[in-house]
């Protein structure tokens, strides 16, 4: 189905040549595509590949996008795969959760296709990782005017943005990653590509490099135990109350921070507003890929577009300000769609995930119960692991 929430988005979860391979594969299955202006392959493309484009999905079981579709446009009673961004209660997504329950609609979250061990089946993390440490990159080359690159959207895919790469030039500064998963390795496959210097987080502290060089964080590193005991990883997802932030070491030496790393609200915060304030806090830019308002980063405030992509946070007043204002603010980029800059390489690589994890089991056997963990409505009903929504639902 189309995209047709605003801000548009141009990705799409099966590219034409994967709808294609699809059909191959599973004979019984019919796929159709919506026609749209938007979208970063065009119906043409899709015609090409043996897709009918119809505008009418009335006939349709299984309805596949990308992003929360409209409340007007949806169908009753259908089975319906997006990023519906409800499972944290959010907010602006209560009466789209409504009407889905009203509906019948059978609901299936992207966000919570998961493997026995608890894996992401399917996610665009990479692509958020590559543009989010681009875009990090691109705000220090404008906030100091070092250099000038063209904006990721602007390239055509990501052989086209690699070519920005060796434009770059970065005085003695130190970039720090946070988290371990798709997002930060995507952002790694930039800084290597940039030849930016990986070093430990021991010589990130304590080191002095006379060119760039960057460190990537696990949550061990900058959490420890509030009573003195070692690390447990098991024991930090239970119990995270028993942790607190040792991030201030890596933030006194830090030029530039990309956080690309899952948070929990239940989680301790990376660092505060007064922390900002102190005389040894060195961070300068910021790129939050993980985009949490008001979460573990206290300058995102909000969120950033792709048109206008960052701002300066002002922590001696605690608001946002125009960028570049002030040299003792910080440069904020928290684009909350990133992926969407480079919408035909991601798609490919989500699609591919899709066709991997997520056909062979919606269509054949699914022994796993990927699909079903996956599934928060379903005949009017939440499903049982997502009964604590209930509340939210209701509006209490």
């Amino acid at each position: 189905m189309k995209e047709e929430k605003i801000p548009i988005d141009r990705r799409v979860p099966l590219t034409p040549s994967q709808g294609k391979m699809l059909k191959h594969q599973f004979p019984q299955l019919e796929i159709f595509a919506q026609p749209s202006s938007i979208r970063c392959y065009t119906d043409q493309e899709y015609v090409e590949s043996g897709i009918e484009v119809v505008e009418n999905l009335d006939h349709c079981d299984i309805l596949m996008g990308v992003k929360e579709v409209p409340i007007e446009h949806l169908i009753s009673n259908k089975t319906y795969f997006f990023f519906s961004h409800t499972i944290k209660k959010q907010q602006y997504n209560h009466h789209l959760l409504r009407n889905i329950l009203k509906k019948k609609i059978r609901l299936i979250d992207y966000e919570v296709l998961t493997e026995k061990d608890g894996s992401r089946a399917v996610a665009f993390g990479r692509y958020a990782g590559i543009v989010g440490a681009y875009n990090g990159i691109w705000t220090v080359g404008n906030r100091y005017n070092l250099y000038h690159i063209k904006r990721a959207w602007e390239c055509f895919d990501l052989e086209d943005l690699m070519t920005e790469y060796p434009k770059v030039q970065l005085p003695a500064i130190k970039i720090a990653i946070t988290g371990g998963g798709r997002a930060s390795k995507g952002a790694m496959e930039v800084m290597n590509g940039m030849h930016i210097r990986h070093v430990s987080p021991a010589q990130y502290l304590t080191e002095y490099f006379e060119g760039p060089v960057f460190t990537q964080l696990n949550i061990r590193d900058y959490h420890k135990h509030k009573e003195g005991k070692d690390f447990n990883r098991k024991e930090f997802y239970e119990n995270p109350e028993n942790y607190q932030s040792n991030f201030l070491p890596f933030a006194q030496v830090t030029d530039l921070l990309i956080g690309a790393a899952y948070w929990d609200p239940n989680s301790p915060v990376l660092f505060t507003r007064y922390d900002i304030l102190k005389n040894d806090f060195n961070i300068k830019v910021i790129a939050d890929i993980t985009c949490d308002i008001e979460g573990s980063i206290p300058s995102t405030k909000r969120a950033s577009t792709i048109d206008d992509p960052i701002y300066d946070y002002n922590p001696s007043e605690d608001k946002i300000e125009l960028p570049f204002t002030d040299e003792a603010n910080i440069t904020v980029m928290a684009i909350d769609t990133l992926p969407c800059e480079l919408p035909r390489d991601a798609s490919h690589n989500f699609g591919h995930q899709l066709m991997d994890k997520v056909f062979p089991r919606l269509i054949g056997r699914d022994p796993d119960r990927v699909i079903r963990r996956a599934t928060i409505t379903e005949n009017g009903r939440l499903t049982p692991p997502f009964k604590y929504l209930q509340d939210f639902v209701d509006g209490k």
